[in-house]
């Protein structure tokens, strides 16, 4: 039995193996992982498919088109009409924030991705944790893993990190990249994922006194 609620943010490199050393490290510790498969949730709310949410959260976004934008909204919902809403990526990101936030005051947690370290950066007891791999290592897990060639593993790598940077520079104001957002940061390359899962839980057991 936990003695202290905590929340565990993980955020990684596309290829690296991040979300299945979450998710085993979640199995480990006995708490609940929240990732985009829960946050589908937040996207039914808006009535949006998983591609047309990472479309959104992926285009740079502008603070005064958006402020418009937001107070054109308003003015449309309080004549009570049917016209549809546009969402934007400011709306969608404060949305998935407020449930993460919500859902971590009951329980210990773990968040991947959806730019955990910064709205946990306020949060009592909050250990954020960054996972990278160097590139040969993610070009074999996303070839195997999506089944695609060299050319086209390099390529889903490029495009997913630009836009988690996008994403991140937008709502968090930094780069996903700077070491200072985080507590930990670890290059996986040379352990298995059941190897750092197994790291990470015998340390936050030690920490927070957990079974």
């Amino acid at each position: 039995m936990e003695n202290t609620r905590f929340i565990i943010t993980i955020n990684r490199e596309f290829g690296s193996g991040g979300h299945e050393i979450a998710r085993k490290l979640s199995e480990l510790l006995d708490v609940k992982l929240y990732d985009k498969t829960f946050l589908a949730t937040i996207r039914e709310k808006f009535n949006l498919t998983e591609k047309e949410a990472e479309k959104i959260k992926a285009e740079k976004t502008n603070w005064w088109s958006e402020f418009c934008r937001f107070y054109q909204q308003f003015g449309i919902a309080t004549t009570y009409t049917q016209q549809p809403i546009e969402v934007t990526s400011q709306q969608l990101y404060y949305a998935e924030a407020k449930a993460l936030r919500d859902l971590a005051e009951h329980e210990s947690c773990i968040v991947v991705g959806r730019s955990g370290f910064h709205v946990f950066k306020d949060t009592p007891d909050t250990i954020k944790i960054f996972l990278i791999a160097d590139m040969e290592h993610r070009v074999k897990r996303i070839m195997k893993k999506c089944k695609v060639d060299e050319k086209e593993a390099r390529k889903l790598i490029d495009e997913i990190d630009k836009a988690r940077e996008n994403y991140t520079k937008t709502f968090a104001g930094k780069s996903r990249y700077d070491a200072r957002n985080y507590d930990l940061v670890i290059n996986v390359t040379p352990f298995t994922t059941d190897q750092v899962a197994q790291f990470l839980a015998y340390n936050l057991r030690l920490k927070y006194k957990t079974k």
